[in-house]
């Protein structure tokens, strides 16, 4: 498996497992980043959500998933480290402010990663 592929198998779809992870979980947040994780058995799997609310165009909404999986890919070792082995996790754009690039979002990533 490729160190930074984000394949299917860890992608997080099943409405079962969103919902245990809504009710279950725990909600982290820094700058506009917010997730909520919840610890896994067997496997990690991410899901990706921005909302409606702030991002009335499915063009923006969809570029803020983007970066938002892309920092993830790029930076899968820090989410391990500060979440353990397995987990699920939702990632989420909490600002009405469309980031301006790339590093805005890994700078909030990084900075989440590494609250205690």
């Amino acid at each position: 498996m490729k160190e930074f592929g984000f394949p299917s198998s860890e992608k997080l779809k099943a409405k079962k497992d969103i919902d245990r992870l809504f009710k279950e979980g725990k909600w982290v947040t820094t700058g506009n980043l917010r997730i909520i994780w919840l610890a896994s058995e067997s496997e990690t799997k991410v899901g990706v959500s921005v909302s409606k609310r702030y991002f009335k165009k499915a063009v923006y909404r969809n570029r803020v998933k983007r970066l938002l999986r892309e920092a993830y890919r790029l930076n899968k070792p820090l989410l391990h480290e500060r979440f353990g082995e397995h987990f699920h996790i939702m990632l989420f754009w909490a600002s009405p402010q469309l980031p301006e690039n790339l590093d805005q979002v890994k700078y909030f990533y990084e900075k989440l990663c590494r609250k205690n």
